[in-house]
């Protein structure tokens, strides 16, 4: 597959929890009041403080689907029966069979409630069964301490620590970690982790 052809091609990941529907247009609005919420963007590289942020924000990662950049998604909460936030497939390359989950944020009510492991699942399986990649790479600051343990808690292991990474949007200085998954490893992360979602995976 060429990251060409997937980025064009439209993918609607769904379980009973969630449904991870390619980012567009409509779901500006339904987005727009959850991404005002401050602490959704404490520990990212984005600087999200008002609409037209919002908007700059949101058209990038539509603009980096079309240049095969990345491939966004808007999750959508079907126990809470509303938009929750987004997520994305970025740094993509298939040549290495691998890709990184991120820019990922929800709706603060709904953190905590089942809707990211639920996600995850998703983008995993959907990763190693469909996709065929070898690795899943997942990124936070290390301040940023909530995060690392959901992800240490999905079965991701943590690699290490990429010293002054980045810097945000607001000129912050970033420290890094890196956690992953392999394909050698997901069958039992699968069985131990994400028992309860065994189907409706696309």
């Amino acid at each position: 597959m060429s990251i060409e052809g997937f980025c064009e091609a439209n993918y609607v990941l769904e379980n009973d929890r969630a449904r991870l529907e390619p980012l567009c247009d409509i779901h500006f609005l339904e987005l727009l009041h959850i991404a005002l919420e401050k602490e959704i963007w404490e520990f990212t590289a984005a600087d999200v403080k008002n609409e037209p942020d919002f908007r700059r924000y949101f058209d990038q990662a539509i603009t980096e689907r079309i240049q095969g950049v990345s491939y966004p998604f808007a999750i959508y909460d079907k126990s809470a029966g509303r938009y929750a936030g987004c997520t994305r497939y970025g740094n993509i390359s298939f040549p290495n069979k691998r890709a990184e989950i991120g820019w990922t944020w929800y709706q603060p009510s709904l953190q905590r409630t089942g809707i990211n492991k639920a996600c995850k699942w998703l983008l995993l399986n959907f990763g190693f069964e469909q996709l065929g990649l070898n690795r899943i790479e997942l990124k936070t600051s290390l301040v940023n301490l909530k995060s690392q343990g959901a992800m240490l808690k999905i079965g991701a292991v943590k690699e290490g620590i990429l010293r002054r990474h980045m810097i945000a949007e607001n000129g912050t200085v970033r420290d890094t970690v890196y956690f992953s998954f392999i394909k050698e490893e997901w069958p039992a992360i699968k069985a131990a982790v994400f028992s309860e979602f065994g189907r409706n995976t696309a």
